[in-house]
């Protein structure tokens, strides 16, 4: 087995694993609070990773002063992602969310162009463009097919694509596990604090199973996703992101009844064949200052 197909192999567990979650936390959100849910899988998914870090030794190296503020902006900005996104996945059917987030390799082209001065050109420009269309054919503003919770899942995927672009400041000092621990302690006190707003339910033996199942799945989402991008070349890596759709598509339908419509269908296309031309044409035709990859989880990937 080669590096590159190890790593597609991880990047597709990856993304089961965060789309495992997703479905997770929306089949729990018909019983408990949702940020009740939140804040317990916080919990565990913190205890998770903080346990990795430390028998990998990542707990013991410090983060370097330059980038603490950098740590904090992040994770400042995981969570203004994670509000939007979680109550998006509450109202909204899983293929529909998933595939308006995978706009963030779009996303994130633009904003480099427009605030980093990165070099991009026409070709990427227009992918950009159709796109974007293809995100506006899933959300139907206008049409009867519109949710308003829509805006909310494109709130996130400008708050991502803002997260990711802190992250390019981050020195390889900063160790992976240590960023994602402190990511996931920071959603979770989040959670905690929000679901102060309505009171506690009793959680029962199944729900604290498949709470204790989202965490593992969030855990899972973090460490496979880091493995991919270090096992394998990331421009050969990355289009595996786009088995997401995939996966949301099939749980969709399976525990939710969710059957996507013509246009979210084509939309998803369209925003799954301009992101893969735009990570072809970063491969042929690389920015004069190359990103850094995330320390904690890919773009578009929410805590």
């Amino acid at each position: 087995m080669t590096d590159n197909l190890r790593g597609a192999l991880l990047m597709m567990g990856a993304m089961a694993a965060y789309v495992l979650n997703d479905a997770t936390i929306k089949s729990l959100a018909g019983g408990l609070p949702t940020f009740q849910i939140v804040a317990l899988r916080g919990i565990a998914a913190t205890a998770g990773l903080a346990i990795l870090a430390w028998a990998t030794g990542a707990a013991r190296q410090p983060i370097p002063r330059a980038d603490r503020r950098t740590v904090a902006l992040r994770s400042a900005a995981e969570v203004a992602a994670f509000v939007p996104f979680v109550l998006a996945l509450t109202h909204m059917p899983l293929a529909d969310i998933t595939a308006i987030l995978q706009a963030v390799p779009l996303t994130i082209t633009a904003a480099g162009a427009l605030w980093l001065g990165e070099t991009v050109g026409w070709r990427r420009w227009t992918a950009v463009a159709i796109g974007f269309a293809g995100v506006l054919l899933i959300v139907q503003p206008g049409g009867d097919g519109f949710s308003p919770w829509s805006g909310l899942a494109v709130l996130t995927v400008l708050m991502v694509t803002v997260r990711d672009l802190v992250t390019r400041r981050l020195s390889p000092a900063v160790p992976s596990l240590k960023v994602a621990t402190w990511t996931a302690a920071a959603v979770g006190v989040l959670g905690a604090g929000l679901s102060l707003a309505t009171p506690w339910r009793p959680v029962g033996a199944g729900e604290a199973a498949l709470t204790l199942c989202a965490a593992l799945f969030i855990l899972a989402g973090y460490v496979l996703s880091v493995m991919a991008v270090r096992v394998g070349e990331i421009a050969v890596v990355a289009p595996f992101r786009y088995t997401a759709l995939v996966w949301s598509a099939v749980l969709g339908l399976l525990l939710f009844s969710e059957v996507p419509d013509a246009p979210t269908l084509i939309g998803a296309a369209l925003v799954a064949s301009t992101g893969l031309y735009t990570i072809w044409r970063e491969r042929h035709a690389p920015r004069i200052r190359p990103a850094a990859p995330p320390p904690g989880a890919g773009p578009g990937d929410i805590a």
